[in-house]
């Protein structure tokens, strides 16, 4: 290729950060090219939340986040707010709502969102190359040679924006970490979060056929808990308790559910002893559980008799179950089915205010390819938005 085209800023990476770098930089009088190896942009962003986009959370903080260095995030969230990009999304008259714990949601569609900031981009004169594959980068220090399968491409900044490896199908590879290795960066083991997590062999066995059933839980594992439904599958258990608590377990850890997450299972145990003596256990806990669910418990746990045979002490072993009850995960069901990838690059070798490169200047890494991961319900796409409008102010 004899031709070499030169340009500012290149962004690599066509999703929620990369197009809020992509905006932000143009708005401020800088040449971008996107470079976005897909066929259209934003393909995570169009099939999240059931495609209608969690696009934030209200109550974003730096606490929602998991990273090696917990504090790298705080100044990026700090200087763009969820309110930041709720004044976009009225601006382009973007109709929402909040479906549960400050979670917006598009009311009509994802597609919404990514037009937004397609229109946002074309308004400010960024150029897209779709279907564009990037075969090498060389260079560093403010002047970046691409080789593309559209060209080669000079530029000043380089952005890497390109995701982790959750959701292959999609399109995900693993090149932002191989050129963070490329320019001397640390990449943190990789693994996949807000994820289902599978069960295997008796454990399976137990409960493959309530796949489809769900019930409010408290799931716990190494500190954390998270107050949801869980949703059983043919190969384990899914549902938003066990997509949060999977950011935190990984296998041979301890996992325990309180299934009666809003009382002591005790009090409503002794309750019913006294007002219903004489309905079966399994009765019992049908009224405060799924049905067939709180049948499986009294054929595998709790023997069922008549409420009235049972002694307080009998009546405290089996609440204590029901309030910690202990479910052997064998592992998670992976990048195939993963939201976020937990690690990625070194935070410590980059700028918090500016996503910079520490080793290389002119080099940024932004949105999910960072090590930094957010609990399920719209923090991935706050920290989106908040890396790439931080990187967009100085690229």
């Amino acid at each position: 290729m004899s031709r070499t085209d030169r340009c500012e800023v290149v962004i690599i990476g066509g999703g929620a950060a990369g197009l809020m770098c992509a905006i932000t930089a143009s708005q401020r009088g800088r040449q971008v090219r996107v470079i976005e190896h897909a066929n259209r942009c934003g393909k995570k962003i169009l099939m999240s939340g059931g495609g209608r986009c969690n696009f934030t959370n209200t109550g974003t903080t730096p606490a929602q986040f998991l990273s090696a260095n917990p504090h790298y995030c705080k100044s990026a969230l700090a200087r763009y707010s969820p309110y930041h990009f709720i004044e976009m999304v009225e601006r382009h008259r973007i109709a929402y709502h909040e479906k549960e714990l400050g979670q917006l949601f598009c009311d009509v569609s994802s597609k919404l969102i990514v037009k937004m900031l397609l229109d946002e981009c074309a308004a400010a004169g960024v150029r897209i190359d779709l279907n564009c594959a990037v075969q090498s980068v060389r260079g560093g220090d403010g002047e970046f040679e691409l080789r593309t399968s559209a060209g080669q491409i000079r530029c000043e900044a380089l952005v890497v924006a390109t995701g982790g490896l959750s959701i292959p199908k999609m399109g995900a590879t693993g090149i932002g970490y191989e050129l963070a290795q490329q320019f001397g960066h640390q990449v943190l083991a990789t693994r996949a979060g807000l994820v289902p997590l599978t069960l295997s062999g008796k454990h399976q066995e137990r409960f493959s056929d309530l796949a489809g059933l769900s019930l409010p839980v408290c799931a716990s594992a190494n500190g954390q808990s998270f107050s949801n439904q869980l949703l059983f599958t043919h190969r384990g258990i899914s549902g938003p308790a066990i997509l949060q608590i999977s950011n935190y377990w990984q296998p041979g850890d301890e996992l325990r559910l309180d299934l009666l997450p809003d009382g002591d299972a005790f009090d409503l145990l002794q309750a019913q002893r006294e007002q219903r003596p004489a309905a079966e256990l399994r009765s019992v806990l049908a009224d405060l559980l799924p049905k067939r669910f709180a049948q499986r418990l009294c054929e595998l746990w709790f023997a069922s008799k008549p409420m009235r045979q049972f002694h307080p002490p009998q009546l405290r072993q089996i609440a204590e179950q029901l309030n910690c009850f202990p479910l052997t995960a064998s592992g998670t069901e992976g990048y195939r089915t993963a939201e976020v990838t937990l690690g990625g690059v070194d935070t410590n070798q980059l700028s918090s205010t500016s996503m910079e490169s520490k080793l290389v200047s002119g080099l940024y890494f932004i949105g999910e390819v960072v090590d930094v991961t957010g609990w399920l319900g719209g923090y991935n796409f706050q920290w989106a938005w908040a890396s790439g409008h931080a990187a967009g102010n100085v690229v």
